[in-house]
Formats: structure tokens, C-alpha cells, sequence
């Protein structure tokens, strides 16, 4: 099978190029390649690929705040450019997206066929993103994740890990839920799910759900330091450009259906302080 891989130097495409090291692959990322680029999707639908992941994004949401503009060309226009190119190459098409399509105003869980309500920039070039596949491909999966972490990656659990080693206690929202996803696990379900042909859209994080402030004392057990003072705030107490939704907590009912699950994550938490060798300093 050959298969394009956009983003491939990021967190998630290093993990997606090694589970699909047994296939024909080009790999596209910055400053070489760049999706909003005018020859890029000539360029994916000459590689004739049969599978199209589409990893890459502007997922800084607090700079997509400051600069809309950015957010939407990287994140809708670009995928437009990605999912023409798949539609030329007659190739079906991974689209990764985000819990944060949703407003996270509900308490329940948010199923794959909940109607999306995004409120950041960053959520509706995302949320634009969706449409776009949907609009232009008849072959495509919408993978939803949320709270993203693995090994060499820049994401929550290096962040706390930073600001402990920095300020010695940590202040974390304790009223934003989500699903944390183990970027190996996603990964290896993305691989499982293609190999299905089972086309649509699915959420795909590790089982359960937790609080920041959860996350963050759960970071700091497994780093050694399990007495570091965290204090649970509000998150309209942490001012930022973007606010998340509170409560966008996603349900895997699709993957599911399939026999795709993945481990809680706590446990694939656990592996990644073993792999990260996880530690605060002092």
C-alpha cells in the first residue's frame, strides 16, 4: 500500500511512519513541505497513494487566537488541498480532529454523531476541516482525539513537568475534563481502524476521563514527586486567549462497534513515565 503521511515530524506522525514502516510512505512536513503550498496536492496525488493521513495542523490554540487567519489556511485550506489531492488519487483519507469541536457545555459524554458547537478559532478551523473532508470525499475517517501526549512531544505532560521544575508547585484547572490519548496507542489504533474499510467518523482516545488538576497530580505521582503543592483553580482563574471547552469528554462508541479500544489512561500514562523516564528536578 502506498501511503502519504502529512505532519510526519510531529508527535503523532513519527508513531503513524513506524506502524506503517511496511508500506510505500512519503512523508511531508515544514519547512519542506508545507500543505497550504499551491504544487502540494499535485504533489500527494502524484505519489498515487492509496491511503492519505492527515496528521499535520496549527495546534498552537492559543496562536490560532491571535492569528485567524493562520489557523484557518493551515487548518481548512491546507486540508482542502490534502483531501483533493486524495480525491484525484482515488485514496481514502485520515483526517485527525479534536475534542474541541464541541462546547463541552453538556456533563454526559459526546458521541461521534453529536452535532459539533465549536467556540474557539482553533475548534472551527478544525470543525472546517471536518466539513471540507466530508464535503469532497466519499472514503474518509474523521479521527476525533483530545489531550495528546507521548514521547518527545512538547504537550501537557511536559508542560507540568516544566512548570513544577520551575516554580517548585503548580496551580491547574480542576473544571476541565477530557480524555488524555497516548500518541503509541492512537497510533496503533489508527492502523487497526484503516485496515477495517469501515469509512466515517470515530473517537479515539484512551479509556476513562479526568480533570487537569487529576492529570497533573497523577504526572506528579509518577515523576517521584507526589507531594508537590497543586492547587486547584477555575479556569476563567488561568486568563489565556483561548479558553477550552470544560467538559468536551468524548465517548469511543464507533471504534468500539469494531472491536478498537484502547487501554485506560492511566495505564498508558504509567508507560509513557517509564519510556520518558519522567522526573522534577530538586
Amino acid at each position: 500500500m502506498r501511503v502519504v503521511i502529512t505532519g510526519c515530524k510531529g508527535q503523532l506522525g513519527r508513531l503513524l511512519t513506524a506502524a506503517f514502516a511496511g508500506h510505500e510512505l512519503l512523508g511531508l512536513d515544514l519547512p519542506e513541505d508545507d500543505i497550504t503550498g499551491p504544487m502540494m496536492s499535485a504533489r500527494i496525488a502524484g505519489f498515487a497513494p492509496d491511503l492519505v493521513l492527515h496528521a499535520a495542523a496549527y495546534t498552537d490554540v492559543d496562536g490560532c487566537e491571535r492569528d485567524p487567519d493562520l489557523a484557518f489556511r493551515v487548518n481548512a485550506v491546507g486540508t482542502q488541498s490534502v483531501a483533493l489531492a486524495a480525491r484525484r488519487a482515488r485514496a481514502a483519507m485520515v483526517y485527525v480532529s479534536t475534542n474541541e469541536v464541541f462546547d463541552g457545555t453538556r456533563r454526559d459524554l459526546y458521541r461521534e454523531w453529536d452535532h459539533p458547537n465549536p467556540l474557539s478559532v482553533y475548534a472551527r478551523s478544525k470543525a472546517a476541516g471536518e466539513q471540507i473532508v466530508r464535503d469532497l470525499l466519499d472514503r474518509f475517517y474523521i479521527v476525533r482525539i483530545a489531550w495528546l501526549f507521548g514521547p518527545g512531544g512538547v504537550n501537557f505532560v511536559t508542560k507540568i513537568l516544566a512548570g513544577a521544575e520551575k516554580d517548585g508547585a503548580l496551580r491547574v484547572a480542576v473544571d476541565e475534563f477530557g480524555n488524555p490519548t497516548y500518541a503509541p496507542d492512537l497510533a496503533a489504533a489508527l492502523a487497526q481502524l484503516v485496515r477495517t474499510g469501515q469509512f466515517g467518523i470515530y473517537h479515539l482516545t484512551n479509556a476513562g476521563f479526568c480533570s487537569r488538576y487529576e492529570l497533573a497530580r497523577e504526572i506528579m505521582r509518577l515523576a517521584g514527586k507526589p507531594d508537590l503543592p497543586i492547587t486547584p483553580i477555575l479556569s476563567a482563574e488561568w486568563p489565556r486567549p483561548s479558553q477550552p471547552p470544560l467538559h468536551a469528554v468524548l465517548a469511543n462508541t464507533n471504534a468500539l462497534a469494531l472491536g478498537i479500544t484502547l487501554r485506560p489512561w492511566g495505564e498508558a500514562l504509567a508507560e509513557y513515565a517509564r519510556v520518558e523516564r519522567l522526573h522534577v528536578a530538586g
